[in-house]
């Protein structure tokens, strides 16, 4: 399975996302970053995808969708978390992913561990 974050600049938040990359089981770690966004730390064990969150929110999905349904492949489900961003990028990353189509499980770093909230 996949795990798919989105990564905005809200860097109080990039701990959350870091922390899945570094614990969860996935098969690969794909990260979709706002344009403009530096700082975030560049690992070897993610897959990154740039995308313009200034566009409107249909072409943000438009571009998303194709962008993740190249990195996704023949997945029926994905771990997603939804920890950075805000409310227009976490729209357009769920509804690209769900008219790509694939499953949705939320997933989120807690004190007890890994915890999936779906």
């Amino acid at each position: 399975m996949e795990f798919v974050a989105y990564v905005g600049n809200d860097k109080e938040n990039w701990g959350q996302i870091t922390a899945l990359v570094n614990r969860l089981e996935a098969d690969r770690n794909i990260i979709v970053i706002s344009k403009g966004v530096e700082g975030f730390p560049n690992s070897e064990r993610c897959e990154f995808i740039h995308i313009d969150s200034s566009k409107p929110m249909v072409q943000m999905k438009e571009e998303l969708m194709k962008k993740l349904k190249e990195k996704i492949g023949g997945d029926f489900e994905v771990c997603l978390s939804l920890a950075s961003g805000n409310g227009k990028e976490h729209m357009a990353m769920l509804s690209s992913l769900l008219s790509i189509p694939v499953g949705v499980k939320l997933v989120v770093y807690t004190k007890e561990g890994i915890q999936f909230l779906s």
